[in-house]
């Protein structure tokens, strides 16, 4: 197994210092960063048809920038006002300021976790009284709605945008010696692409448990995995990886 092109399923980090680079300059591999997927927003007529109601609605819980965006953009494509009186929850504290683009923040109830969700559900939990929308993707993770169902937290799951398959016809004949997934969506992406995909010698990389189950579910092997005890990064366990191929040569 020779690598020499790596293609890696993420934007550009659009940084000099990205660890990408060095690994680019250490081994003398090309790099190329080319998400595999995309997200839309769904538009206000499949919005309508989940027959949710923005207003009936006293908070708003928010996962991600994407989340408020879409949210928003819902709310003008309806030309529904979001009374001042709405009260948002984000799961951290920049996903919070973000809000700034489209409310005054500091007239408003903004409410923010410590990087996890757990910690947002302690917050929620002292509100129980209000009855909350959850913005979420298609598909999405099902941890979140899990987790205020067992809570007995009073909310609506709505699908305001949704992850797809980016167009990867240009790269055919597949040029790569390696992919590196991000997730499950990545995987699915390949094969919406390359329907007769044949792995042979090309490595696969896998960033998180989901997605590296979402490999071995396709049948194809996997060949680097992030994080582990050993690799707490993508970058660090492509370094060893890269390592130990080259003493191969």
């Amino acid at each position: 197994m020779k690598i020499k092109k790596i293609v890696i399923s993420q934007p550009d980090p659009q940084s000099e210092k990205s660890p990408y680079n060095e690994l680019s300059e250490k081994y003398g591999v090309h790099l190329d960063f080319r998400p595999f997927i995309h997200v839309e927003g769904v538009s206000s007529k499949e919005f309508r048809q989940q027959k949710i109601n923005i207003l009936d609605h006293s908070a708003v819980i928010f996962t991600s920038k994407t989340g408020i965006d879409h949210f928003f953009r819902i709310c003008e494509e309806l030309r529904i006002t979001v009374p001042e009186t709405m009260k948002y929850f984000c799961i951290t504290e920049s996903i919070a300021h973000y809000l700034q683009k489209y409310i005054v923040y500091r007239k408003r109830k903004i409410f923010f976790g410590d990087n996890t969700f757990k910690d947002l559900l302690d917050i929620i939990l002292k509100h129980k009284d209000e009855k909350f929308l959850l913005p979420l993707s298609d598909p999405h993770k099902p941890e979140i709605p899990k987790a205020l169902t067992k809570a007995k937290i009073n909310y609506t799951k709505g699908i305001f945008y949704k992850t797809v398959s980016s167009d990867l016809s240009d790269l055919k004949p597949f040029p790569y010696d390696m992919i590196v997934f991000y997730s499950p969506n990545g995987i699915k992406s390949l094969f919406d692409n390359f329907p007769d995909f044949q792995q042979n010698d090309i490595a696969i990389g896998a960033f998180g448990d989901t997605t590296a189950k979402a490999v071995k579910d396709a049948g194809l092997r996997l060949d680097v995995k992030a994080p582990t005890d050993a690799f707490k990064s993508m970058t660090q366990a492509l370094d060893h990886f890269l390592k130990e191929q080259s003493k191969k040569k």
